[in-house]
């Protein structure tokens, strides 16, 4: 097995529209989760989001990509670009015929989607775009970046509801440790935050009309978020050799199924995945120093998954951080584990540990420390990042600092 480091990142989130506004957000404790400003939002019950404001596609890509491009796919380019630029490769030669690019999302392109039911049933219109398939299609992201950056490796979408992007970098890291591909694109992106995406969202009653407090007493559920945030995973010998900048090592992952509930978590399922990453890493849960907790701020999930964490670490669950940036960008669906891991990075790389912010009482049933509402200076050499998604699928990842 093969030693795999990330050597790039990127992003496009409510709390910055590059990696560096968004990691100096975090560090701030900023909440970028406001009104959410879209066609009918009045008709709405749910009017909060971590909506990605001030962002121009027009400027960036001609008509004829606009045609082709929704939302999640302009933001997985975005953060692409940074990545790839950042990581310094260019793929030519064998080194394009073997990478590739793995992304997550849930919805693909929904704000597609919603225009065109709108055109069709709202507006009488018969005929639709001829590009509307391919502008919607959940592999539109993955298939942009293979084409805009001349990777003609494996490359495919994942879509595992809240889990998609942890599921998507494992398959990436999995990859690339194997000797598949020496390097990877992988992350993932969402953007639900449209009249239809929303009004679906409110059906389940799990959504907070005022903001997004996980672990906090007075929770009252999740807010939604879009953006992408997109890696360049590589091999650690091929990133030595060429001099590259290591942000960190992807020690481990693993994946669980609760097989027992489409909604509910289950706690055995959750400590499962948890301690698979860890056996998989081959660290001890006592070298775990921050874990970015799926943390979605409904009942279910804080309490189910501060439990799966003290039955997994024991008398060391009291030493750790356990934080939630969904507080500040809000839920991202399958684009959310892939903007969190640049919490996780943050923690490695720079010693600063993203807070929980909006974090006003206790719950005795999350008793972990939370690092509420301020940013935090901690020395941590390994972090795993959880994600548990709807259907009781569940993918965590160990990352290391190098």
């Amino acid at each position: 097995m093969k030693r795999v480091v990330i050597t790039g990142m990127g992003t496009i989130n409510a709390l910055g529209h590059n990696v560096a506004d968004t990691l100096a957000s975090m560090a701030e404790g900023r909440c970028g989760i406001g009104d959410l400003e879209f066609r009918d939002v009045d008709r709405l019950s749910i009017r909060i989001g971590g909506q990605v404001r001030g962002f121009e596609a027009e400027g960036r890509f001609n008509r004829q990509q606009m045609s082709l491009y929704d939302r999640f796919t302009q933001f997985t380019l975005t953060a692409a670009k940074e990545a790839i630029d950042q990581s310094g490769l260019e793929f030519h030669g064998e080194l394009s015929q073997k990478s590739g690019v793995v992304l997550g999302t849930a919805g693909g392109g929904v704000s597609t989607w919603d225009d065109n039911y709108r055109s069709v049933y709202e507006d009488g219109k018969n005929r639709v775009h001829p590009f509307v398939v391919p502008k919607l299609m959940n592999n539109a992201a993955a298939s942009h970046v293979s084409m805009e950056h001349n990777l003609k490796g494996p490359s495919f979408t994942v879509s595992t509801a809240c889990a998609s992007s942890n599921h998507a970098m494992a398959q990436a890291f999995q990859m690339v440790r194997t000797g598949m591909a020496p390097v990877m694109v992988s992350g993932g992106s969402e953007s639900m935050l449209c009249f239809g995406g929303v009004k679906a969202w409110e059906g389940l009653r799990v959504m907070s009309r005022d903001a997004c407090r996980p672990f906090s007493a007075n929770r009252n559920g999740m807010v939604q978020g879009e953006g992408a945030g997109v890696f360049v995973f590589e091999e650690y010998d091929h990133a030595r050799a060429r001099g590259a900048d290591i942000l960190c090592e992807v020690a481990g992952f693993a994946m669980s199924s609760d097989a027992a509930d489409i909604v509910m978590p289950s706690k055995q399922g959750a400590a499962r995945a948890i301690s698979g990453a860890l056996q998989d890493a081959r660290v001890n849960p006592e070298q775990v120093g921050y874990i970015n907790a799926h943390g979605t701020g409904t009942a279910a999930n804080d309490k189910t998954e501060c439990a799966a964490v003290a039955d997994v670490f024991g008398p060391h669950a009291d030493n750790l951080m356990i934080s939630s940036t969904k507080s500040m960008h809000g839920h991202l669906i399958g684009g959310t584990g892939a903007v969190e891991l640049l919490a996780c990075i943050m923690a490695l790389r720079d010693g600063v540990i993203a807070p929980t912010i909006s974090y006003e009482e206790p719950d005795p049933e999350c008793a972990l420390d939370v690092v509420p509402n301020e940013a935090r200076t901690a020395n941590v050499s390994v972090a795993l990042s959880n994600a548990f998604a709807f259907g009781g699928l569940n993918a965590v990842l160990a990352l290391r600092k190098v």
